[in-house]
């Protein structure tokens, strides 16, 4: 996610020119449009290219350069997440990258050696030789490259909240919706019923008043207790469940509380029995992901 990569940048203390990292590259093929032929128009323009190195047997095609518009952009490794932001100034023939943010400056000097649908070949000083090719699939506007290969693999995405928590979900059966402090993931897969789970930040009351409100809410069968918070062990975690009955709806509820930046964080879950297993249990096992993988950030 674009806005995150500078975040990510300072987390991971990232002082060294990632350019050396130019490293990504796929098979080269010959252009049929020459560098000067091509030297009226720039050679990159808004949008998301994976870069690698061209002579490399079998590259993994997983480091990406996201430009905002022909001068600006980002780099991004889809294996950790880690960046460094970059100004180019592109001539005729060359590109000149100005990698790091401010007082971290560094040139690197691409020599375009060919240029045809988009994609750039070239080389830098030291001789290696890298491509660039662009991703016409991808979004430069809310670009995240590790979720990015994971969807490319059949894989789980990563939802990141703006207060601080990420999760993973399955993208083929979760929908995800976020609007402030609230956020839902909803089961779209075959169910008994509304099946999600809600992410609720507040600030009005504290994560032991907010779980007790809840036990109120609920009314008879709830059982509320202690114990860990998911994400953070060593967090006090306030529990409060309903089971479902064996007549009516089959609706059943889980909710879990912490104290959370001056307020609460509290993650809901509302499901729906159908007594068939086959049903049940992707349903179970979907929202069960979401809450297993939840993890705070540390910028």
């Amino acid at each position: 996610m674009k806005k995150q990569v500078f975040e990510k940048i300072k987390t991971y203390g990232v002082t060294v020119v990632m350019i050396g990292s130019f490293l990504v590259g796929c098979a080269g093929k010959e252009s049929v449009t020459s560098v000067e032929e091509a030297a009226n128009e720039p050679y990159f323009t808004k949008g998301v290219y994976v870069n690698y190195a061209v002579d490399a047997e079998d590259p993994p095609q997983t480091y990406f350069y996201v430009f905002y518009d022909e001068a600006s952009g980002y780099t991004e490794d889809g294996t950790n997440g880690i960046g460094l932001p970059f100004a180019c100034e592109q001539g005729e023939g060359t590109v000149l990258f100005h990698m790091g943010g401010e007082g971290e400056d560094a040139e690197e000097l691409l020599t375009v050696d060919s240029f045809e649908d988009g994609t750039v070949i070239g080389h830098m000083e030291d001789g290696l030789k890298i491509a660039f090719v662009p991703k016409e699939d991808a979004d430069p506007d809310n670009f995240d490259a590790q979720n990015y290969i994971s969807l490319e693999n059949g894989g789980d995405l990563t939802y990141e909240d703006a207060n601080g928590w990420k999760v993973k979900y399955d993208p083929s059966v979760i929908t995800v919706n976020s609007e402030g402090p609230i956020t839902t993931f909803v089961y779209t897969g075959e169910s008994a019923g509304t099946n999600m789970v809600t992410a609720t930040y507040g600030v009005d009351k504290d994560a032991k008043t907010m779980i007790e409100d809840l036990q109120k809410q609920w009314g008879e069968g709830t059982q509320t207790y202690e114990s860990s918070f998911p994400g953070a062990e060593d967090v006090t975690g306030y529990w409060v469940t309903l089971s479902p009955t064996v007549e009516g709806s089959g609706l059943y509820e889980t909710a879990v509380a912490r104290d959370y930046m001056d307020g609460y964080l509290i993650f809901e879950m509302t499901a729906h029995t159908s007594g068939d297993d086959a049903i049940d249990i992707p349903v179970s096992d979907a929202l069960a992901t979401i809450i297993d993988s939840l993890e705070f950030i540390q910028y």
